[in-house]
């Protein structure tokens, strides 16, 4: 998970001052993390939250999953009630009573990155996506949203190739995925839909040398450069199983300790780096 939460960081000081160009700074006065690191994190709990037996496997969780996952995102929203949420989510937030509410917006494929890391089968990731997705974004775009950035998280983390994955998503999804960057960069603007956000993303990995690189060229295409990032940076880091240091620590000290904490313990169990 700390991939996507580097990626929102780096990506979040050019959500509503967009670039189109890779060479940007990575780091400015505006960097800090937003909702997206923050839904991450409770969507990290709520995997932390859950027994696992001896061999480090996710046990069963006594209940309905689906609102096991919404209590641990309204306990995180709550906790940071300032950060960016969009209006239908905060609203969700504010009332513990309320349903999904058909939603496609990107949000649920934002949050997703901790299910990629954490389940053992396809079939886990898949199905453990879409409770997490369905408890706010119960729209068909919205959970395949989630199950497709999961599912590449899955594959990247298991060493398949970038063919393999490209073919996997767009098989299974039906994404575009064969849009060259500097078509999609061209006429590219701010769209908070799973459709428009998640393709974009992954083909940012897909096309990148390195997980630098791939949070350059996700940023790059503007729009909604954080979700972006986000989305490219858990998938890059599950392929590439590298972070360099010096991102690693300048996104260490814009973190506060309970997200810092989450974070840490998340890729001890996970054997996902840190």
């Amino acid at each position: 998970m700390l991939g996507s939460i580097i990626g929102d960081v780096i990506g979040s000081a050019y959500e509503y001052h967009n670039t189109k160009v890779e060479d940007f700074q990575l780091f400015t006065r505006n960097s800090g993390f937003t909702d997206d690191t923050v839904m991450t994190a409770a969507m990290a709990d709520a995997i932390l939250s859950r027994p696992v037996d001896g061999r480090n496997v996710l046990g069963p969780y006594i209940g309905n999953v689906g609102s096991f996952y919404a209590s641990k995102l309204r306990e995180w929203g709550q906790r940071y009630p300032d950060a960016d949420y969009g209006g239908m989510f905060r609203a969700w937030l504010r009332d513990a009573s309320a349903g999904p509410y058909n939603s496609f917006g990107n949000g649920s494929a934002m949050r997703v990155s901790p299910i990629g890391y954490a389940f053992d089968t396809m079939e886990e990731v898949l199905q453990e996506a879409k409770w997490s997705a369905e408890v706010t974004h119960n729209h068909r775009e919205g959970i395949k949203g989630a199950q497709a950035t999961a599912a590449a998280i899955f594959l990247a983390r298991n060493g398949e190739s970038k063919g393999s994955i490209r073919d996997y998503v767009t098989a299974n999804f039906g994404y575009n995925l064969d849009r060259s960057l500097v078509e999609i960069r061209a006429a590219y603007s701010y769209d908070v839909t799973c459709q428009g956000t998640v393709p974009e993303a992954i083909t940012a990995f897909l096309d990148s040398a390195d997980f630098e690189d791939a949070l350059r060229k996700a940023v790059s295409l503007g729009g909604d450069a954080d979700t972006l990032a986000c989305i490219t940076g858990g998938i890059a880091q599950a392929y590439y199983k590298e972070i360099p240091k010096h991102i690693a620590d300048q996104v260490l000290l814009l973190l506060d300790s309970r997200i810092r904490g989450v974070a840490m313990k998340f890729a001890e169990r996970y054997d996902c780096g840190w």
